[in-house]
């Protein structure tokens, strides 16, 4: 869901100021929640706090997805995406700036809510990275895209910890973009993505 709303710029950095910290905290607590070896009292206790807090923050709620949201200048708030939202906890989040040599690269910490074979990423959260950062690579900030093929091959598991993805567009045809992207740590790449983006129909 696209949405326009009218506010100004600095209403939507005082709400980013509001919300950021606490999906930052709720993400600790994910973390904490998972590595805790506290007792069992200590455990019910949280628990019953966490859902006291959590029944707080159902008193008012949207009534289905964030979607995205737009000002008139352009400020985008694509807040509840999976990859980069910034009030979803789930989001690692994903910081992507053009990258100097060309392209895209995002600097990325991924710790045991990521967790797949043990001490490693997932697979299919390495894919989440790679599709983002493909699909912002495709669109270059100048259109609208969206994933028509993502082809992944994992070289070798990829560490829990510090990472990098790297995305670059190689070329484009008509609606269709090709694009390379990888991710690694500082040994090296650890998985390589091929993908093509499409211009969606409502873009054209």
């Amino acid at each position: 869901m696209f949405t326009f709303e009218d506010v100004e710029s600095t209403e939507i950095e005082r709400r980013a100021a509001v919300y950021g910290p606490l999906a930052d905290a709720v993400r600790e607590l994910v973390d904490a929640t998972i590595r805790s070896t506290a007792g069992e009292a200590e455990i019910r206790a949280a628990e019953a706090e966490i859902r006291a807090v959590t029944a707080r923050l159902r008193r008012d709620q949207l009534p289905g997805s964030f979607g995205i949201s737009y000002n008139s200048s352009g400020d985008s708030m694509p807040w509840g995406n999976a990859a980069i939202g910034l009030r979803n906890a789930i989001a690692p989040p994903l910081e992507i700036e053009p990258d100097p040599d060309g392209g895209y690269r995002c600097d990325v910490v991924l710790g045991a809510a990521y967790e797949g074979p043990p001490g490693h990423v997932h697979g299919g959260v390495c894919a989440l990275v790679l599709d983002h950062i493909a699909g912002v690579a495709a669109s270059d900030g100048v259109r609208a895209t969206s994933t028509g093929t993502l082809t992944l091959r994992y070289r070798r598991g990829t560490p829990l910890g510090p990472l990098r993805a790297n995305a670059r567009a190689e070329r484009t045809e008509g609606v269709k973009t090709f694009v390379t992207a990888t991710l690694g740590d500082a040994d090296g790449v650890t998985v390589e993505a091929e993908g093509i983006f499409i211009v969606p129909g409502w873009a054209r």
